[in-house]
């Protein structure tokens, strides 16, 4: 299973997609972003694993389980971006291919959201294409995996 599974993970918030902000996050819901990954994934040869927590240690334990049963993580913090050491350590501890990921572009918006925990420890940061964030990050992990599995 680890050489076909990547975990999508959503943080805080990411459950009211469709209904808050839409503005900025768009019209989709998590569940049309979950099956826009799972069709994408599939004609990469990829599995999904598609969770969204509002909590930061249920974040942090799917992370240490990808370690397990995962090729590579995909994930959305949401706010946990920013303020979030311990997701930080827990996916440099995962050490697996990684792409933090957005659908609004965060460097338009708020000055805290400039700043990311995530970033350092992560392969990659695509933000601001809406729900195409999650399929580029995909995209970008099956390179990400392929690559490694080469090396």
């Amino acid at each position: 299973m680890r050489g076909k599974t990547v975990y999508v993970l959503n943080g805080p918030n990411l459950n009211l997609l469709g209904q808050r902000e839409r503005a900025v996050y768009g019209e989709a819901t998590l569940q049309d972003v979950e099956q826009r990954c799972r069709a994408h994934a599939a004609g990469l040869g990829l599995e999904v694993v598609f969770r969204q927590s509002n909590n930061e240690g249920e974040l942090i334990g799917w992370v240490h389980e990808a370690r397990d049963k995962a090729a590579g993580i995909a994930i959305n913090a949401g706010a946990y971006t920013h303020t979030s050491v311990a997701l930080h350590d827990a996916l440099r501890a995962a050490d697996l291919p990684s792409v933090e990921l957005h659908l609004s572009n965060v460097y338009k918006r708020e000055a805290f959201r400039h700043t990311s925990f995530i970033a350092p420890v992560v392969n990659g940061v695509i933000c601001g294409f809406g729900v195409d964030s999650y399929v580029l990050a995909i995209s970008a992990l099956s390179a990400l995996i392929t690559a490694s599995k080469k090396g």
